[in-house]
Order: C-alpha cells, then sequence, then structure tokens
C-alpha cells in the first residue's frame, strides 16, 4: 500500500519561473491525491466558503464582458494599446470590465475602463510576481483555487474577449468555448483580437479539427476574429445585448448584512424586468 506524507509540500516546478513562491500551497494540496478523510470534509467547506464569497462579492457588478489575455505585455507593446482601447469601449457599451486582475492586458483592459469612467473588476489568483493586482481595478477579489476563480470569470460574463496569451488564455477560451458548445451556458460571443497571432489556431479548429470530425462544423463559428474594436464592439452588440435583450438601467441594490457589495451608482446593461430567466441564471 502507497501512503503520502502529508506534511511535505511539492517543490516548485524546475525551470519555470512563474511557479516559484506560490502564496499559498491550497490547491497543490488539493490536487496531491486522496487524503484523510477529515481533511477532505475540510477542503470541502474551504472551497464552499470560497464559492459564497465569491458570489456574494459579485453578485452587484452588473452584466460584465470579460477579458482574458497574457499577463507578459506591459505598456507599450500593441497587444497592451489594443487592450486598453478594447477595456473603454466595452465600459462605453456599458458593461463591467472583468479580468484576471494581473498585470499586462488584464491591465491594459482594467486600465481602459477607468479612461471611460467604467467599472472595473478583478478576480485575482494566489500566484507570485505574474498575478500582482494592478493598480486600475474599482474591486479586487482574490481566490485560492483556479477553478473557483474560472468559475466567477464566466459566471457574470455576458461575452469573452480572449487578447493573445499563453496556456492560462487558451485554458480560459477553451472553458468558455466547451461551456457553449455543451448547452451548459447560452451562446455568449467569444471574441479573438489579434488576427496575426490567432489565425493559426482559428484555422486549425475551423480546418484540422472538423475535417477530423472531433467538432462539428457549426463549433468553429463560435469564434469571431478581428483586429478591430469597432467590429468587436458591434459583434457584442449583435450577440450579447441585443440577443439577450439587455438594456441599461439602475441595478439592485446590495444588502450589507449579507455580505454583499455593489457597484454604487452605476449603470449597467440589464434585462427588461418582464423577461424570464435563462436556464442559465444570467438574470440580474
Amino acid at each position: 500500500m502507497y501512503t503520502t506524507d502529508q506534511d511535505t509540500q511539492p517543490p516548485a516546478a524546475a525551470g519555470q519561473p512563474w511557479a516559484k513562491g506560490t502564496r499559498s500551497p491550497q490547491e497543490s494540496i488539493f490536487l496531491e491525491g486522496p487524503r484523510s478523510r477529515g481533511s477532505e470534509l475540510l477542503r470541502g467547506v474551504r472551497i464552499f466558503i470560497e464559492f459564497i464569497s465569491g458570489f456574494r462579492r459579485m453578485h452587484f457588478l452588473g452584466p460584465c464582458v470579460t477579458v482574458f489575455g497574457s499577463a507578459r505585455f506591459g505598456d507599450g507593446h500593441p497587444y497592451y494599446t489594443l487592450a486598453r482601447q478594447v477595456g473603454a469601449r466595452i465600459s462605453e457599451l456599458g458593461f463591467t470590465v472583468l479580468t484576471g486582475g494581473g498585470p499586462g492586458v488584464m491591465e491594459a483592459a482594467n486600465r481602459g475602463a477607468k479612461d471611460a469612467g467604467g467599472f472595473s473588476v478583478g478576480c485575482n489568483i494566489e500566484l507570485p510576481q505574474e498575478q500582482q493586482p494592478n493598480p486600475y481595478l474599482d474591486r479586487f477579489i482574490e481566490f485560492r483555487y483556479f477553478f473557483i476563480r474560472k468559475v466567477m470569470l464566466v459566471k457574470y460574463s455576458y461575452g469573452f474577449i480572449i487578447m493573445p496569451g499563453g496556456f492560462g488564455t487558451l485554458d480560459e477560451m477553451f472553458e468558455a468555448l466547451t461551456l457553449i458548445q455543451t448547452g451548459k451556458i447560452k451562446g455568449f460571443p467569444v471574441i479573438l483580437m489579434g488576427t496575426a497571432y490567432w489565425q493559426p489556431l482559428v484555422q486549425f479548429i475551423r480546418q484540422t479539427m472538423v475535417q477530423a470530425k472531433t467538432i462539428s462544423p457549426s463549433d468553429g463559428n463560435l469564434l469571431f476574429l478581428t483586429d478591430s474594436p469597432d467590429e468587436a464592439m458591434a459583434y457584442l452588440q449583435a450577440h450579447a445585448v441585443n440577443a439577450f435583450g439587455l438594456r441599461r438601467r439602475q441595478g439592485q441594490r446590495p444588502r450589507w448584512w449579507l455580505g454583499e457589495i455593489g457597484a454604487k451608482g452605476t449603470y449597467t446593461p440589464q434585462r427588461e424586468p418582464s423577461a424570464p430567466e435563462t436556464a442559465d441564471g444570467k438574470v440580474v
């Protein structure tokens, strides 16, 4: 029989600068394998509490558009500049800008929202260096677990804008696409910004995967590829605002005694009062 030493922490991945000095070992411990019954129960309670905390802190943000992208593009990089423009345009359209809260593309989108006088939120993950919160956030929410953070970035969003990025960006993009493809969430718009960067991947999806019959031809149409913020916003208007009957109005007021925090005084797109709730519960 094999046993594990529950007091031994796994070393950081060799040669991976972003894996060093992780502030919280909780997720790595959780994913190591089975532990004692009591430990698993306490872990489940901790995960439940983190979910509830996220729900309470994000419930009144208003409908969001999530911007995914690399943390490694600094101010002055063309993708940083593009993300900043996109963040401003999302705010002008009336949505809350939601990102992972870190630097790079995430910072640029939050900065663009700030430029336009919009509301900007970051869902950060407890990681070193790469995921320090950027200074352009109106609301900063930190999570121990990647999977909880991904739920929050999807749950409160009516659209996803994917800027150039690495493994994390691809993970988030394909998570959204899988949920749409399987009907777990509605057909919210997924917009890829940066034609030169994404074209090889889009070609692989629409040709190689379709020809191999690993996806349906219609699945390739879940992605909209562009370099133009104008085209991206027009697509968002058609496939989020118009498709879901959203309109601008004053949001609900949070109840402090329930631990709820709202985006006070902001106007965001919301459903008509008579609109029925969707299967995924995205009525605000």
